[in-house]
């Protein structure tokens, strides 16, 4: 199963299968106890912050398209992330394909963020504090510069 990215920004995440290890040991539990016939999920619905989110959209990010080489970032792309993720910050209507009209490297621009977002969230609160001293204002909470950087590259991949 593949991670699932809602309009909302949240993630639909798979849950891996836990280890069962069995015990040469008898268990004293009655068998109305036991975890039998128990439903496990098999999915988790993550929230931008939530612990694990910049992890699962990083990995959401290289489902889009696998053969993509790894991350870098350029002073270039990373500078036109900056503006772009400002942009969408203080837009009204949140428009992020207005913003993306102006970026003279787009695909420099997401190579900047998906470096961001590799970094997990001390990566990213940096980058907030970056964007706050370049493009002036306070900077963002990682959960929302986190789902601003998904929001922008879910519009790249369009």
């Amino acid at each position: 199963m593949e991670i699932i990215r809602n309009a909302d920004g949240s993630l639909l995440v798979p849950i891996p299968e836990g280890r069962h290890h069995e015990s040469d040991d008898a268990t004293d539990a009655p068998i109305a106890d036991s975890a039998e016939g128990v439903e496990v999920p098999t999915t988790r619905l993550l929230h931008p912050g939530e612990g694990g989110y910049n992890e699962a959209l990083a990995e959401w990010d290289l489902q889009q398209n696998p053969d993509r080489a790894p991350a870098v970032s350029t002073a270039s792309g990373r500078e036109e992330a900056m503006n772009v993720v400002h942009a969408v910050a203080e837009s009204p209507d949140h428009d992020v394909a207005g913003a993306l009209k102006d970026v003279n490297d787009s695909e420099a621009s997401g190579e900047a963020l998906r470096h961001v977002l590799i970094g997990g969230t001390h990566s990213v609160e940096a980058f907030s504090e970056e964007v706050a001293e370049a493009e002036g204002g306070e900077p963002l909470p990682a959960h929302k510069m986190t789902k601003i950087i998904g929001e922008v590259l879910a519009e790249l991949d369009k």
